[in-house]
């Protein structure tokens, strides 16, 4: 078996990836000048705790309803914490709580299996 040269990227590769630098850094930017503004600074914020806290209401009314609504309470925890420190708290708590959970709900689960594999008489 031989080792083949790797095919050099395409140009539709290379061009992808220039664009993704330049957005990335042009992000990084316009972070930047976003909190140089006071006024944009004000704005940035506030729509950002629009949709934050819509994502964590919306997360709270499905937590009752069949699918993931804790995790899209988590999910906008996140985004809150983006620009709020507090909520970067609270979300990494919280993080922590789910955690905890899904590990006794793992554990539980392979202590059931193991009692149906060697039922005890």
């Amino acid at each position: 078996m031989t080792d083949a040269p790797s095919p050099s990227p395409s140009p539709a590769s290379r061009l992808g990836s220039a664009v993704g630098r330049a957005a990335g850094s042009a992000l990084i930017g316009g972070r930047a000048a976003i909190r140089r503004s006071p006024t944009a600074n004000r704005v940035y914020r506030t729509g950002v705790g629009i949709v934050g806290g819509g994502t964590v209401a919306l997360g709270v009314v499905l937590i009752p309803l069949p699918g993931p609504g804790a995790l899209v309470a988590l999910g906008g925890l996140g985004i809150l914490g983006t620009e709020f420190e507090k909520a970067q708290v609270v979300n990494e708590k919280a993080t922590r709580v789910v955690k905890r959970g899904l590990g006794a709900a793992k554990d539980a689960v392979a202590r059931r299996r193991a009692a149906k594999v060697s039922p005890e008489v």
